[in-house]
């Protein structure tokens, strides 16, 4: 079991995916209930399984990952947990099977209480997000091609958030025996461009940081063109929270957070532009952390203290 311990700490932390992954689904249940009118009351069961699906669904891409990477982690990151021999890919397979069982069961659970007429949706938007997960694992039968577009291989990945997220907000209007509510694009829209932020922010590093072998933002296109491509991404996010918000009428609160946010990272990202500290570069990645958090919360968790 310590072996476990260890390889979560390296590979999917809990304690920081943990927070901000319960933010994300409950953000997404919260919202759906937001836009049919509703109050936090009833909501309890969809968070939870929001969260164990949507927990699910970041490991499975954690172990996917390694799937995928194993040969060039073998020759240049002989220090993780798979190459170094602490787990194996056999190993991670069975841990795979039993997380995908699980969301189905708990998606079948959730969405019969829909009636019969809608307890196919939830586990339908499941599977949709599987089908895409599995194109994602296979880099779209195109690797060579994606990697030599590093944006394309950027968008085409990130896809998989709006349909993780679309699934959460189904842990909502499923079980309730309603249509999906109207006004949910923005939302789905936001949490496509922050899951750009988070990929981003987590590959921007100083030169020291640099590895062999690892295809960096910072390492492609400078630090300068990165930086201002993590802080466009994090505009283009509240550009489209903003929208979202005026569904539920919660744009000035979100404004003043989330303008307050990027105005704070902008100083971080142009002082990392300039210099080469390493501690800056970590900086990124925990601000991309803080402003997902904001994001999530003021979207969907907020709001609701004020229904």
């Amino acid at each position: 079991m310590n072996r476990w311990w260890i390889y979560q700490k390296e590979r999917f932390p809990l304690m920081a995916h943990g927070p901000l992954i319960a933010a994300f689904s409950a953000s997404a249940v919260g919202y759906s209930s937001l836009l049919r009118g509703e109050g936090a009351s009833r909501l309890v069961t969809s968070y939870v399984v929001a969260f164990l699906v949507s927990l699910g669904s970041f490991l499975l891409l954690r172990i996917a990952d390694e799937f995928k990477d194993a040969e060039e982690d073998a020759r240049h990151r002989s220090y993780r947990p798979v190459p170094r021999g602490l787990v194996s890919l056999r190993e991670l397979k069975r841990i795979g099977i039993a997380v995908a069982v699980t969301q189905l069961l708990l998606s079948i659970w959730l969405g019969s209480r829909g009636g019969t007429t809608f307890g196919w949706q939830l586990p339908g938007l499941l599977l949709i997000t599987w089908i895409y997960f599995t194109l994602m694992s296979e880099e779209f039968f195109a690797r060579a091609w994606l990697k030599a577009r590093p944006v394309v291989y950027l968008f085409s990945h990130m896809l998989i958030m709006p349909l993780v997220d679309w699934f959460a907000t189904g842990c909502d209007w499923v079980p309730t025996g309603r249509v999906m509510p109207a006004g949910l694009f923005w939302f789905l829209a936001a949490s496509f461009c922050n899951g750009i932020v988070i990929e981003l922010g987590r590959k921007i590093r100083s030169p020291a940081q640099e590895e062999a072998g690892v295809e960096t933002y910072s390492f492609l296109w400078g630090r300068p063109v990165a930086v201002a491509s993590w802080l466009t991404a994090m505009a283009a996010t509240l550009g489209c929270g903003l929208m979202a918000a005026a569904k539920i009428g919660f744009t000035l609160p979100l404004l003043t957070v989330l303008a307050s946010l990027w105005i704070a990272t902008a100083g971080l990202g142009f002082m990392f532009a300039k210099t080469e500290r390493g501690s800056l570069a970590k900086g990124i990645e925990a601000a991309s952390g803080v402003w997902t958090l904001a994001l999530y919360l003021m979207l969907g968790v907020v709001p609701l203290f004020f229904r």
